[in-house]
């Protein structure tokens, strides 16, 4: 009787099982690695052996095992459990570890229509060989395993209903410079290619999801962001849905400037009818935003702006809670809600906010962004003008109401617009920003669409990456890789398709770019400096001014070549003016640090030669990025020493860089006392950002009496960062005690529990009487 129990392989032929075999993937898997066992995974995995059962499923529950076995102590399991996935995924891409050759791979992927037939019309054979020398498919070692499954679920090509997968990521990488680079001249191109396949492959260089996902595919929309503004018409407003839905439909996220639609009850035709007021239209635009799924690699999403001062806060404002019926609700868009001095103000001197309609004022919405000076008085007019609809509410009621339903949500935002004009690459008389994005880092001009084809409109795009500040040694680091992310996301702009004519116009008459950074936390932690002291104040400054001098020199550079992006004119840079003259002077109070760098040269040769790049900066949340890189994400602090994020394969847990040797070194969310250091940092940061900053407030109930955050604590900070120029706000972070184990709590953005106190009578000590100057 024969007792030989058998395999079934990946090509469906089946052979006895050899549990050598598995060994010796094991073993292989755990080279080099410290604190991890082999036999301790094949314990874990538990494998029930029987005739006929799949390899791929031995394969996959001993990476499973592998991946629970991540913890403090053993944090390269993360590494044993990426390299049996690596291992997996190229099985199933080329049916063998070993990858084809690089010409080879993309024939096939042209043949089947998953890769763009340029790759074989722009680049010779012996181009192919090249890029073949340059890869490293070794690097896919250093990936953790978090990585790998985000790799795998966000960014590699593959046929999303069937789940098969067709490459493996140092393709994916060197494809990526490839299309980039491949309008350069053939005698520097191939330098280029070489340079940025390795900035990017080293993780150096951080992409986002748009262009990982979608460069070398024959889908070429990369932007990741896409501001669109509304007017107050009936073509204006289909105009923007049909906008949302093309670029939602092609990955980008999305913001939607709807502060100009007038308010219920206005007039329509003369007064032949009352208008319906925002929300009809709001839910409009929801719409738009949820009809496509952005082909399975993230959800449609948008976050809708409107100023305090609109005639309908008070219900717009409670658009995204749970109370309420569907019918005045709108729960599946984020906000933004602008502010100015104005408003400040009047909550610092416990006055009035008045509430207007933006077509019963004229002038008045146009000037809250582009002059500060002229809303102010055209708000005082209209405040006593008998003759315009207006209602008042106390400032305090009204700042605690917005700060009552972002506590309760996690997801309504602010936005400070004079900050987003006054400290701005634009000339906010020609070109004023009005909105940002759904993460609330970009600060463009717009114009409103007349209709679907309206070429005099402005869609503002902006094209993401981020620079790993876990690899920068020193601020001269940020030279070569300003160069590299400045020439490749300039390229994407004519490399890219435009499905909007008035996405196209004004990308071409403003080449705007975002670059930012990751492993902000690692990069505090490794010079032994924390966020909430100050003591990392003077290196931040050093480091950003660096970063944003050589992002400019870059952009120089390129206008040389080039020439400088033709609404160049529209910049506070054409007329010599740059970030350092601009931001907000209460900083120097809180960062001493002198500028470093040579800032006259630099601005003799914009203003001799123009800028490529109208913005250059902008520092983004890199949530799923940032994990390719095993990198903290963005600027935040990490919630635990191991983060534990969900995903369609389940949890995955990534373990901070260098825990072991610094551990004490890192300074954990809810471990810090309060959000003034944070803010000191963020402010510090955006002196030299020419758009702005996805920053957090974050709040633990549990500090408290009661369990509930003050009041008066809440509005403090919004002062704290308008006083220090901060120019939006992102998520409000509650603590909830979810997952706190251990110190294993790095949950994914959600919903903040409501755990704030309801509205506060008294009025503020830090602000009586005008104490707190903005």
């Amino acid at each position: 009787m024969n007792n030989t129990l058998y395999v079934t392989k990946r090509n469906g032929e089946r052979e006895p099982i050899d549990l050598d075999k598995i060994h010796r993937v094991l073993d292989w898997a755990a080279k080099g690695l410290t604190n991890v066992s082999v036999s301790q995974v094949e314990i874990k995995a538990h494998i029930q052996f029987y005739d006929g059962i799949k390899t791929e499923d031995i394969h996959e529950t001993l990476i499973k095992s592998a991946a629970d076995l991540i913890s403090t102590d053993s944090p390269d399991y993360q590494y044993f459990a990426a390299r049996l996935a690596i291992f997996h995924l190229r099985k199933r891409a080329y049916g063998q570890f070993e990858p084809p050759t690089l010409l080879q791979h993309v024939k096939k992927m042209v043949e089947m229509g998953k890769y763009d037939a340029h790759l074989l019309e722009d680049f010779s054979a012996s181009e192919f060989e090249l890029m073949d020398e340059y890869i490293d498919h070794w690097r896919d070692m250093d990936f953790s395993y978090a990585a790998v499954k985000q790799l795998e679920g966000k960014y590699l090509v593959q046929n999303r209903v069937t789940g098969d997968i067709y490459e493996s990521a140092q393709f994916l990488y060197i494809l990526v410079a490839a299309c980039l680079f491949a309008k350069y001249p053939t005698e520097t191109r191939m330098s280029y290619i070489k340079r940025f396949y390795d900035a990017t492959s080293k993780f150096k260089i951080s992409l986002p999801t748009p262009i990982m996902a979608g460069v070398r595919t024959p889908t070429r929309q990369f932007s990741s962001c896409v501001l669109i503004e509304t007017g107050d018409s009936l073509d204006s407003i289909n105009a923007t849905a049909s906008a949302i839905v093309k670029y939602v439909s092609q990955r980008a996220g999305i913001g939607v400037n709807a502060g100009n639609i007038r308010a219920l009850g206005s007039p329509i035709r003369g007064g032949e009818a009352y208008h319906t007021g925002c929300i009809p239209f709001y839910k409009y635009f929801q719409t738009a935003v949820k009809s496509c799924s952005q082909g399975g690699v993230r959800g449609g999403a948008a976050t809708l702006f409107y100023p305090l001062w609109h005639m309908e806060v008070e219900s717009l404002l409670a658009l995204k809670n749970n109370r309420g019926v569907e019918e005045n609700r709108v729960r599946h868009l984020d906000y933004g809600v602008q502010f100015n001095k104005t408003m400040y103000q009047r909550l610092i001197k416990d006055g009035h906010i008045t509430l207007f309609s933006p077509s019963d004022v004229p002038g008045l919405y146009d000037a809250f962004f582009a002059d500060q000076d002229k809303f102010e008085a055209l708000y005082t007019q209209y405040e006593q003008d008998p003759s315009i609809r207006k209602k008042q509410i106390k400032a305090l009621e009204l700042f605690s109401l917005f700060m009552q339903e972002r506590a309760s949500t996690g997801r309504i935002y602010l936005q400070n617009v004079d900050h987003c004009n006054t400290h701005s690459p634009f000339d906010a008389k020609v070109a004023p920003v009005k909105q940002s994005n759904l993460c609330l880092e970009i600060a463009l001009p717009t114009k409103p669409l007349s209709h679907v084809n309206d070429e005099e409109g402005e869609i503002a795009l902006c094209t993401l990456s981020a620079f790993n500040l876990g690899a920068i040694e020193s601020p001269e680091d940020f030279k070569e890789l300003s160069e590299l992310a400045v020439r490749a996301l300039d390229s994407l702009l004519d490399y890219q398709d435009y499905p909007v004519p008035a996405a196209y116009n004004a990308t071409m008459g403003r080449r705007t770019l975002g670059i930012g950074v990751i492993n902000f936390a690692y990069y505090l932690a490794k010079h032994g400096v924390r966020y909430s002291d100050g003591s990392a104040n003077n290196l931040v400054h050093e480091t950003f001014e660096a970063m944003q001098y050589y992002l400019l020199k870059a952009s120089v550079e390129l206008a040389k070549e080039k020439g400088a992006c033709p609404k160049f004119n529209e910049t506070t840079y054409a007329q010599g003016v740059l970030p350092i003259d601009t931001y907000k002077k209460d900083l120097d109070a809180i960062c001493t640090s002198d500028l470093k760098l040579d800032w006259e040269s630099l601005r003799a040769e914009i203003q001799q030669h123009g800028l490529r790049n109208s913005t250059l900066s902008a520092l983004m949340p890199s949530e799923t990025s940032s994990q390719i890189s095993n990198a903290t994400n963005g600027i935040e602090p990490p919630r635990g020493h191991i983060s534990v994020k969900a995903s369609k394969d389940g949890v995955l847990k990534q373990v901070v860089p260098e825990y072991q040797k610094l551990k004490d070194n890192y300074e954990l969310l809810w471990d810090i006392p309060s959000n003034d250091g944070y803010l000191q940092l963020v402010a510090i940061i955006q002196k030299f950002i020419d758009q702005t900053i996805s920053a957090n407030t974050n709040y633990d109930p549990g500090k408290f009496e009661g369990g509930k955050v003050p009041m008066k604590l809440l509005i403090k900070d919004l002062l704290t960062a308008y006083k220090l120029g901060v120019k939006t706000l992102y998520y409000h972070n509650t603590r909830d005690g979810a997952g706190d184990e251990s110190s294993q709590a790095e949950a994914t953005k959600t919903a903040a529990r409501p755990a704030v106190e309801e509205v506060v009578e008294e009025q503020d000590d830090d602000c009586a009487g005008g104490a707190c100057k903005i």
